[in-house]
């Protein structure tokens, strides 16, 4: 089931993000996704976030900031279930265009946003992480 996240979900949210960013963006130092932590907490509690859960258990989330797609992020347990695409598919039914940024070098990511009808229209380098990534 999707549903809307609550304030006591935020920890576990927090905890599937910094395990996804450290398995899919290995290229990337682990001090930076770690540092980012409290930021991000603050963030997630502004943030419009919606959490896929089964039976009390929270397998992944959504995160918008308007009509940017901040991220989906499914446990690594439960990836490849079509969670993912559920997520997706939810916030395309709430917003009418949706844009978001992704490591070029995380090409399953890419790959998925791209069967799904996203089309690259930039790609720069990240600023803080010195990574391309595509808009």
């Amino acid at each position: 089931m999707i549903r809307k996240c609550k304030k006591c979900d935020i920890g576990k949210v927090v905890e599937i993000w910094l395990n996804g960013n450290l398995d899919v963006h290995n290229f990337i130092e682990e001090g930076y996704w770690e540092g980012h932590v409290p930021t991000v907490r603050e963030q997630l509690l502004e943030a419009e976030v919606y959490v896929y859960e089964t039976d009390g258990v929270l397998h992944g989330f959504v995160g918008m900031q308007d009509a940017y797609l901040a991220g989906i992020f499914v446990k690594l347990e439960s990836r490849c279930m079509g969670i993912g695409k559920q997520l997706l598919d939810y916030v395309k039914g709430i917003h009418e265009t949706l844009t978001l940024n992704v490591y070029k070098k995380n090409q399953k990511a890419v790959e998925f946003y791209q069967r799904e009808g996203f089309l690259i229209v930039l790609e720069e380098k990240d600023p803080d992480t010195g990574e391309e990534e595509y808009t």
